[in-house]
């Protein structure tokens, strides 16, 4: 059952006017057709001037596809790999290898789960050391075998409890960081819901970031912009415009390289379709990147984050 956003009762009440109707009979059959034609027309004028807490809100739904719906709707063939080889396996990142048109490649990112018992496994995915060192160990097996590097961010931020702090959360982010610039492959990145703070970071700094049009990257949520700037949550959705965490704005500072277009209603409702756009987009910055060579693929990986500073 979908979750509805206060700003979508009119599609609601189409809906509800929808299952009333029988299929089967040929009068309701035009009503429905007639009404379906009326939703895509709402959801197309509803989602094509979204506010920015508006997209924070469509960013986190319930629905939205994670990282494992990507995988299993882009890749064939995906064998997960586990652990860090140190500490244990943290499955708020998942990984390891699959393939595109029977090209393989590493597959790396943050998962949140579906439902509320995969939430608590993947502990909503916010990593912890072991996590990004996982990551790390990824990163460095597609080096080997010289294969591409495909990262999906989505994650309210790295996990902030006591334990991952005790074995080094901030040292683990940022080794992710100077091995992805360093990191000899192809490496590109895809936000496809939230991209909180440096635990964010960690999987997307790469020579392409792609992030789809309902999505957000920030520093800090807007609640907690909120409560640091004003000392309350009223004014959340100020926060949410202030912090220019769209995918309209990261493009125009040039902290993303592109903007994945969303189907009108959301990658949520959609989820297969969207995928489908997903995977377009990673297959056109794959053959573009693959016409450089490694050196100057890394010096401009490199420039490109010293440049970014001077955007902002």
């Amino acid at each position: 059952m979908i979750k509805y956003f206060d700003f979508e009762k009119d599609v609601e009440k189409i809906d509800e006017d929808i299952k009333l109707l029988d299929v089967n009979q040929k009068d309701d059959e035009k009503k429905i057709n007639a009404l379906v034609f009326k939703k895509k027309e709402i959801l197309t004028k509803i989602y094509s001037s979204l506010n920015a807490w508006q997209k924070v809100q469509v960013a986190r739904h319930g629905n939205r596809p994670h990282t494992l719906d990507y995988i299993n709707n882009i890749f064939e063939d995906y064998i997960p790999l586990h652990g860090d080889k140190k500490f244990a396996d943290d499955e708020a990142i998942i990984g390891g290898f699959a393939r595109i048109n029977n090209e393989s490649m590493i597959v790396i990112g943050t998962e949140k789960g579906n439902t509320m018992e995969s939430r608590l496994k993947h502990n909503f995915g916010m990593a912890k050391p072991e996590g990004y060192r996982k990551a790390q160990r990824l990163m460095k097996l597609a080096e080997k075998f010289n294969l591409p590097i495909i990262t999906f961010v989505d994650t309210a931020g790295a996990f902030p409890g006591k334990e991952a702090e005790e074995r080094g959360q901030s040292e683990s982010i940022a080794s992710s960081i100077a091995l992805s610039l360093k990191i000899k492959t192809i490496m590109i990145s895809v936000i496809i819901g939230e991209g909180g703070s440096g635990g964010a970071i960690a999987l997307a700094t790469s020579d392409k970031i792609l992030m789809l049009e309902n999505s957000i990257y920030s520093v800090i949520s807007p609640e907690g912009c909120a409560s640091i700037l004003w000392r309350s949550t009223d004014f959340t959705q100020k926060a949410a415009e202030t912090l220019r965490l769209t995918a309209e704005d990261c493009l125009k500072l040039e902290i993303i390289d592109e903007k994945i277009s969303e189907i009108p209603g959301g990658a949520h409702r959609y989820p297969n379709e969207q995928a489908l756009l997903v995977r377009e987009k990673i297959l056109k910055n794959l053959n573009e990147l693959k016409n450089i060579d490694i050196e100057t693929l890394i010096l401009n990986r490199n420039r490109k984050y010293l440049d970014i500073t001077s955007n902002i």
